[in-house]
């Protein structure tokens, strides 16, 4: 990586922090000994960049101080407009319309050439999926998820047999095909999988549900990693 591009994925990584992050992080993220991180920082203050550093704590931008808008290359504005489109597809409506906004704010800063590339990408995401239908069951999770909250679900599984669950949703995940959603299952005691399309119903609990040690969205990766490498 050239200086240059380290300097500015440096001023990135700095950029609307409320706190300080250490050399060590900073040489960790960046793949650079603490040394180069040391003599970037000075790099940056020499240019006008006003970064403040306090021994033992770390690194931040001087408060209050604006940097010039992100600009974006050819491949980061395709990575961009591919996932706000695959966000309106596959999600929920209120995320979807979040995703529309952040395309706008996006088209409304690039330079002509750039827009024209974007224009003519291959990549479409059409929202004709088999889970199209689905976007109450997307926003009602989502919010539950986010707001560390129990759900009430009625649900059918492969064998067509139905049931009840409270269950606390810890993490959507996305197959290609179909999203399910990792829980705790008060009945089992345990971790399960729900898929989208077999949910029935769901509904808020007025009930946040805690979090513990063996009981969260990491310790369930953690354990599937364990087991299936």
């Amino acid at each position: 990586m050239h200086k240059s591009e380290r300097l500015f994925q440096l001023v990135n990584l700095l950029r609307g922090r409320r706190t300080a992050i250490t050399a060590e992080q900073l040489s960790e993220v960046l793949e650079v000994s603490v040394r180069s991180i040391y003599r970037d920082i000075q790099s940056l203050v020499l240019s006008g960049i006003p970064v403040e550093g306090e021994a033992g704590v770390g690194y931040r931008l001087k408060p209050g101080y604006q940097l010039p808008p992100l600009m974006f290359d050819y491949d980061e504005v395709q990575a961009l407009l591919l996932g706000a489109s695959m966000v309106q597809a596959w999600t929920d409506p209120e995320l979807a319309a979040g995703a529309q906004r952040a395309v706008q704010k996006i088209r409304a800063v690039l330079p002509e050439p750039l827009l024209a590339q974007a224009d003519r990408q291959a990549y479409r995401v059409p929202a004709l999926g088999p889970q199209a239908h689905l976007g109450d069951v997307h926003r009602t999770i989502r919010r539950a998820c986010e707001q560390q909250q129990i759900l009430l679900l009625q649900y059918e599984d492969a064998k067509g047999q139905a049931s009840e669950r409270r269950i606390w949703p810890l993490g959507m995940f996305f197959w290609g095909e179909r999203w399910t959603l990792v829980a705790w299952c008060e009945a089992r005691n345990d971790y399960r999988n729900f898929r989208f399309d077999r949910v029935k119903s769901v509904s808020l609990v007025d009930e946040n549900y805690p979090l513990d040690a063996e009981r969260n969205l990491q310790h369930y990766i953690e354990m599937m990693k364990a087991l299936y490498g």
